[in-house]
């Protein structure tokens, strides 16, 4: 599940929309990066306390980049959908897997960093000043903070999902004052947030192929937690803790998300009953079922799939359109085990 995806097609930079197309430039205060990380000047913005671009990608490939992160500068940036990338500075590994949406990730400045996508993805990123809301992160200041606060990775944050959405869901109209007010709550949220009293590290990646191998054989079947903790030699609590920190979810949510993804399978190749295709994939009733499904995909079971058929009786005209593409990554991890 972890391994690369195959480069299915040759990598594109994102397109303006017909929004940004019309609108003046000054009123993009979302502009789309040609370059990672490097969304260029944009008039006006020269002396701006925080910046904001967006970065973007709906194509399936594999794409290489590096960028370092300005000397008077921090950088974040929120995941809008789930995707699969690989963050590293030189040997370290600061990141590899499944990202998934609502991810915030914070840089600190003169950093260097490698990000190799190998999937469809979607962020927003900021570039705050480091004097105004960090002047508590200098090296001078406090080193503690300014390492904790470099490549500082929070899986799913609940609270920059929610000011991505705000701003996100005026589309490249949004007003720019309003966009600042977001980028500045954004940033003095990563500037307060506690460091941890103890860490925790991720969950060896043998340990999770076998977790992963276990719930493929066997995700029809009711798994607990105890069952997958067992698989990977761990007790309950440092399976439980160890498996979010590697993935972002709870043991129980990859569950449902896996079920989920084969339940597509079923939908989109075949015409078997919704309540067939529930059994099949190992939940108890079919309201259950469409209740996990609308949670992970946005979609009722019915509703996706007819919007795969009509998708893909389209697709000889539209060959090539990456809306035709379904929605997530292949067997994404995801949402709940308690």
């Amino acid at each position: 599940m972890f391994t690369d995806l195959q480069a299915a097609g040759a990598w594109s930079p994102s397109q303006p929309t017909r929004h940004e197309v019309d609108a003046p430039r000054e009123a993009r205060v979302l502009p789309c990066e040609r370059r990672w990380r490097q969304p260029g000047q944009i008039a006006g913005t020269a002396a701006e306390d925080i910046t904001m671009s967006r970065w973007i990608c709906t194509q399936t490939g594999i794409r290489q980049d590096e960028a370092t992160t300005p000397a008077d500068r921090y950088f974040l940036a929120i995941a809008l959908t789930t995707t699969r990338l690989k963050l590293s500075r030189g040997r370290r590994i600061i990141f590899d897997g499944i990202m998934p949406a609502g991810t915030l990730y914070v840089g600190a400045p003169s950093q260097p960093l490698s990000a190799r996508f190998c999937a469809p993805y979607d962020f927003l990123h900021f570039h705050p000043s480091a004097s105004i809301y960090f002047p508590c992160a200098r090296p001078e200041a406090d080193p503690a903070a300014s390492e904790f606060l470099n490549d500082l990775i929070l899986l799913r944050d609940p609270f920059a999902e929610q000011l991505a959405k705000a701003l996100t869901e005026h589309g490249q109209l949004a007003d720019r004052e309003f966009a600042r007010c977001i980028g500045r709550t954004l940033a003095m949220h990563v500037a307060r947030h506690e460091r941890p009293h103890t860490k925790v590290n991720a969950l060896a990646k043998w340990r999770l192929r076998r977790v992963e191998d276990y719930v493929g054989s066997h995700f029809e079947r009711c798994i607990s937690l105890s069952q997958l903790a067992k698989v990977a030699g761990l007790s309950r609590m440092h399976f439980a803790a160890q498996f979010r920190v590697a993935t972002g979810y709870r043991p129980r949510e990859y569950l449902l998300h896996e079920r989920v993804e084969r339940a597509k399978s079923l939908l989109a190749g075949s015409d078997t009953p919704l309540a067939e295709v529930a059994l099949a994939v190992g939940f108890c009733t079919q309201a259950h079922f469409s209740t996990v499904f609308k949670r992970v995909t946005g979609e009722t079971p019915a509703r996706w799939r007819s919007a795969m058929r009509n998708a893909s009786a389209s697709s000889g005209v539209a060959d090539g359109d990456p809306h035709v593409e379904t929605q997530g990554l292949s067997r994404v991890l995801g949402a709940d085990l308690s």
